[in-house]
């Protein structure tokens, strides 16, 4: 402390004990400048204070960059759908995706609505500018507000409800014959009129594409090949509540063409997540029990007052169901009610700043419903823009409540608030237009909501925050004054044992090297702040440096609390020597530190050894981990996940065998997740070890049956073959029993003038077995071989694995005693697709006939937009080598798992930039990266009304981390 003696220009809040507050006395507080009335005259009326006139900027996230669907995809779009996500016939090539109608439209209304409030007798003056930042190559929406400080938050409140905020598209994937009559070539009626009528009632746009080529992943040899999917989908484009409420309606729809009704039970929306319980386990066992599907609305509907012109919001209370018949539905409803019924309520209020809970409805609630949802609480937020502190949690248990209040509290702290105080400025005062100018420049490059009243207050994610105060350093007006800058982070409470150091000596360093002053203030049940104070820019930038540097990086990961005493070692002798060595701290929970024996399963398997250590050495936490799990078995090694597709519809057949599942995941120490109904999702998680996730993969997918079609050539000798004794009793049965692949024979006879007759084959398997379907096939070709029979394919050939050998070079040189590899054959096999013309092909004949006259164009317009090949007549099914597998398991390669190869600070899960403003090593990468995840070229892939060639897609694929996702020690500011 002895540093503070030559620092002349802090506040007066500057005390020995870091700002806390110490008692007065009792004695009244003096404010020098009042008068004092002489002896017996009345008091002096205090002036009642003026309404003070701020300046407040902030970015209207519009999700500009989101790009319309590819018309050669479009079978059906609603009303003027096409007109608005795509662009005009005349538009240039390199025209960008923000210049979609539909975003210019939304602009335009902003403008609009900003203009209302300029003319109004509110004392308002709203101001709307577009810019596109260099280092974003997309554009930014920025208002700017000016007047009384109520009426300004009012304007920002009603300006955040009135528009649609984070457009976003959400597809439903659906059966072809459910939505067309393929054999007359034409979409259902019933169901285009229910689209239409689905869009104007819910606000959207609504796409009927076909169907989509689906990356598969070989689990052998990790190539990665595309299927066409058989399903069609059902594009809907809109704001996030409105795409969900009809989302919802066709998931109803669709279940009503599959012969399912509907019913309703209105339930208190505070209640929803807790009947779902932790990972919706309880739901689903509920439609495990009673065979039926219940659809919940979206969570934070009350936190977004939006709604579309001449559409209707979803009822927040009600929730739909469907099933089979009546007595599955109300029995439903009754195991519902007895949930809820059995419900014991915890509450806890929590008191957060009004500017970070609007930053958290605007950015970060996928990460709050994965909150929730892992907890089985309920987060009630107040409405955005209202200026409301208050933050309510609800859980059935008390743990729970205090879990996730925490990670609540812990996304509070990756939002930062500064304030830049101006004393003396330098020079002539800026006016109202450069002020604007000024705070919209800031907004554009920094993404952060900023206010200015003689000093500006920045309010936004961590690296928002600091790229703000970058640009304000060079802004003549505040680089001609005197100035202080105070930065607010918030921390948890259990890290200041970790920030501060033994009698403050970390802080005393910092502040003794950087000439800041650093204040811990407010402690309050989970948060503390740290002010960080400095009178130059340079000062704040290092000292800021410096603090994060202290603060805390941390992974946690999973190991059976059987191998604690293990690792710990007699007297935590093991366990020491690890943290000594790394100079890391670790932490291991049991099962009765987490609230006794006896819980519910999914508690067995939560995160319970926490390793944290200073930001600057966070590349030691890796191998602080890579060494615990040294002392542990093989089977009970790193948790990790996989995703495993499959097909949603098939998820309620799965879920009736909930008893099977059971026993897979206590076989193999796994979790088996199945995704929520509303989700609408084919992606299945299991989690576990990583050297057991692969078997129960496997015996999962033996669960999951899968088939393949073959179409060939009907001919009386391939007939006499498969009608023969000897392929029926001796063939067949091998398929069956050898490579565990069913064979069924399908015989079509076609009508005079049509194509000739085909005989298909039909495969069935399981999708644990896709791989022995190369062999079956191959063992049938050899057995037509035999008896002297070439089958002319139509369909469904399968190409031989690419050779490793050099036969790919052989043409090049033109010998007589060199044999030429012949050209491998495309395919759709699920196990070794292709992407070339044979799926073209395919997907042009499945909708030959399918437009609709009188939609967007007819049917067989869709298809003269494709580039048709012609069909090898001398195509052979079973071309190919036999030096392949029988089986597709999942390579068991060691992989990280996902809490350890994550940020904790960093939602986005992506490295920061080289060019970032504040030092790229940091431990804090903070949510402001998030605009780094699609960076915009110029160019467009959204294509036109008529079919154009092809630009560039304007948005490049991101480069994710490859490392533990912890950056290294802390540079100086650039």
């Amino acid at each position: 402390m002895n540093k503070l003696a030559n620092m002349r220009h802090w506040p007066e809040r500057m005390s020995p004990n870091f700002g806390m507050s110490r008692a007065n006395m009792g004695m009244p507080a003096i404010n020098p400048h009042q008068k004092v009335p002489p002896p017996g005259a009345p008091p002096i009326p205090n002036p009642q204070p003026t309404e003070t006139t701020i300046n407040y900027s902030f970015n209207v996230p519009f999700a500009s960059d989101l790009a319309g669907p590819d018309t050669e995809d479009i079978l059906h779009a609603t009303a003027d759908a096409v007109l608005r996500w795509t662009h005009p016939e005349d538009a240039a090539d390199d025209v960008a995706v923000y210049e979609l109608p539909v975003h210019a439209q939304n602009l335009a209304r902003l403008r609009a609505l900003c203009d209302q409030f300029t003319m109004s007798p509110m004392a308002i003056e709203a101001e709307v500018k577009s810019t596109i930042p260099k280092h974003l190559r997309r554009q930014v929406t920025t208002v700017c507000l000016s007047g009384p400080s109520d009426n300004v938050y009012k304007t920002r409140e009603t300006i955040l409800n009135q528009t649609p905020l984070s457009l976003r598209c959400t597809a439903v994937d659906v059966e072809g014959h459910l939505v067309c009559n393929i054999q007359e070539g034409v979409l259902k009626q019933s169901v285009t009129d229910f689209l239409d009528e689905t869009s104007a009632y819910c606000g959207v746009d609504i796409f009927l594409l076909g169907p989509k080529l689906t990356p598969l992943v070989d689990g052998l040899n990790g190539d990665v090949e595309l299927r066409r999917d058989q399903r069609w989908r059902i594009a809907i484009y809109g704001d996030m509540l409105s795409t969900e409420h009809a989302k919802t309606r066709v998931l109803i729809h669709i279940d009503q063409l599959l012969s399912r009704i509907v019913d309703r039970m209105d339930i208190d929306f505070t209640l929803h997540q807790l009947v779902c319980g932790r990972n919706r386990k309880n739901i689903k066992l509920v439609e495990s029990a009673t065979n039926t599907a219940i659809y919940f609305p979206p969570p934070f509907s009350q936190a977004y007052h939006f709604c579309p012109p001449n559409a209707q919001r979803r009822d927040p209370q009600v929730v739909f169901i469907t099933g089979e018949n009546p007595q599955a539905i109300e029995q439903a409803k009754l195991r519902v009610h007895e949930m809820m019924r059995g419900i014991r309520l915890f509450v806890k209020d929590i008191q957060i700043p009004a500017a970070k809970i609007d930053s958290i409805l605007l950015s970060r609630m996928d990460k709050m419903r994965k909150i929730m949802e892992a907890y089985g609480t309920f987060i009630m937020f107040p409405p955005i823009g209202s200026r409301q502190t208050t933050v309510r949690i609800q859980s059935t248990d008390h743990q729970f409540l205090d879990r996730c209040a925490r990670e609540l509290m812990s996304l509070v702290g990756q939002f930062y608030t500064a304030t830049w105080s101006i004393y003396q400025p330098g020079g002539q005062h800026p006016g109202p237009n450069d002020i604007k100018t000024m705070l919209c420049d800031i907004c554009a490059n920094s993404d952060a909501d900023v206010s200015f009243d003689q000093s500006f207050t920045i309010t936004g994610s961590d690296e928002a925050v600091k790229s703000a105060l970058m640009v304000i350093s060079k802004i003549k007006y505040v680089a001609g004054a005197q100035y202080s800058i105070r930065v607010k982070i918030e921390l948890a409470n259990e890290h200041k044992e970790f920030v501060s150091g033994k009698k403050n000596g970390k802080i005393n360093k910092i502040m003794g090297q950087s000439n800041v002053q650093i204040m811990f203030d407010n402690f309050g049940e989970f948060n503390f702040n740290i002010d960080v104070v400095a009178n130059t820019y340079d000062a704040m930038k290092t000292g800021l440096n410096l603090v994060e540097q202290e603060m805390p990086a941390s992974i946690s990961f999973h190991v059976p609390d059987q191998y604690h005493k293990r690792i710990i070692g007699i007297g935590g002798q093991h366990i020491q020597r690890i943290m000594k060595k790394h100079s890391v701290f670790v932490k291991f929970s049991n099962a009765m530190d987490r609230g006794g024996m006896g819980r519910e399963d999914d508690d067995s398997r939560v995160d319970n050894v926490i390793c944290r250590t200073p930001a600057r050495n966070a590349q030691n936490l890796e191998l602080v981990k890579s060494e615990i799990l040294e002392m542990v078995d093989r089977e009970d090694s790193e948790f990790t996940s996989q995703i495993v597709n499959v097909d949603r519809l098939y998820h309620r057949r799965l879920l009736t065998r909930l008893p099977d599942i059971e026993a897979l995941e206590k076989k193999w120490n796994c979790k088996i997740v199945f995704p929520s109904t509303e989700q609408a999702s084919d992606e299945v998680t299991v989690t576990g070890p990583q050297w057991q996730v692969p078997m129960c993969v496997d015996h999962f997918l033996g669960m999951v049956p899968d088939n393949h079609e073959v179409v060939l050539e009907r001919s009386p000798d391939l007939i006499k073959f498969l009608e023969s004794a000897e392929f029926v009793q001796k063939i067949a049965p091998k398929l069956k029993t050898q490579y565990e692949v069913e064979v069924t024979i399908h015989e079509e006879r076609s009508e005079a003038g049509e194509t000739a007759p085909t005989v298909t084959l039909l495969w069935t398997f399981t999708r644990n077995n896709a791989g022995g379907l190369r062999d079956a096939m191959e063992f049938l070709q050899s057995q037509f071989a035999t008896a002297g029979l070439e089958p002319v394919v139509i369909k469904g050939a399968i190409p031989r694995p690419k050779s490793d050998t050099f036969e790919d070079s052989l043409p090049y040189f033109d010998s007589k005693l060199l044999q030429h590899a012949p050209a491998p054959v495309s395919t759709d096999s699920p196990t070794k697709p292709s992407f070339g013309d044979e799926v073209a092909r395919e997907r042009n004949t499945i909708f030959e006939r399918l437009r609709k006259p009188g939609s967007m164009s007819s049917i067989s317009s869709f298809l003269d937009r494709r580039k048709n090949s012609s069909h090898s007549a001398t195509n052979s099914l079973f071309k190919g080598s036999s030096n392949v597998s029988k089986s597709s398991l999942i390579s068991i390669e060691s992989t990280r798992s996902f809490t350890a190869d994550r940020n904790p600070w960093n939602d986005s899960g992506v490295n920061l930039a080289d060019d970032d403003p504040w030092s790229a090593g940091r431990a804090f990468a903070g949510n402001g990266a998030d605009h780094k995840l699609a960076v915009p070229q110029p160019g467009d892939a959204t294509p036109r009304h008529n079919t154009r060639q092809s630009a560039d897609s304007g948005r490049p694929s991101t480069s994710h981390s490859t490392n533990s996702g912890y950056p290294g020690p802390l540079g100086p500011f650039r």
